[in-house]
């Protein structure tokens, strides 16, 4: 589970297994899909803040490991200027926590760690179904990989070492 957002369980979230907690705002039973079940594109653009309420960014996309139909990442876009010379940044999708009420995400970490993060520009994106790569990454933003919670389910489904520590993002 993500350690990073911790501290908004306490405050109202709906939590979720393996899934981006929500905060600031009560969970609805009618009047549309949210914010438990959202439409991914109304969520590109959201702002990113951390929990000093700093701007870190802005999500420029939503990567689904299409295999287990998880989010597995957020695309991160942070510094720059309109857009040219950003830095993208993918989070893995439990290091965030939505903030219903503000309609922007909180991640956990300061804006100097950002800056240092592993990050990638739009020309040279990694290939997020590497192994290593995704174990560093959620490594530094301090969250279980959710393959690895799945990992007790999975043996009963899959017989290969390989595919039970393998991401399946394309």
């Amino acid at each position: 589970m993500a350690t990073g957002i911790n501290s908004y369980s306490s405050t109202g979230s709906a939590e979720t297994a393996g899934g981006a907690p929500i905060v600031g705002a009560e969970r609805r039973r009618s009047d549309g899909p949210g914010p438990e079940v959202m439409d991914a594109a109304t969520l590109i653009g959201d702002g990113v803040v951390n929990s000093s309420g700093e701007d870190l960014g802005k999500i420029e996309a939503i990567m689904l490991d299409v295999t287990s139909g998880r989010i597995a990442y957020a695309v991160l876009s942070f510094g720059g200027f309109l857009g040219m010379g950003a830095k993208l940044f993918a989070i893995p999708w439990p290091a965030l926590a939505l903030d219903a009420g503000e309609k922007r995400f909180i991640l956990g970490v300061s804006k100097d760690r950002l800056e240092n993060a592993p990050g990638f520009d739009k020309d040279h994106w990694p290939s997020m179904a590497d192994p290593t790569w995704a174990k560093e990454v959620h490594a530094y933003y301090n969250v279980t990989p959710y393959w690895d919670e799945d990992l007790d389910t999975a043996r009963d489904r899959r017989s290969t070492p390989d595919e039970l520590t393998t991401p399946r993002v394309y």
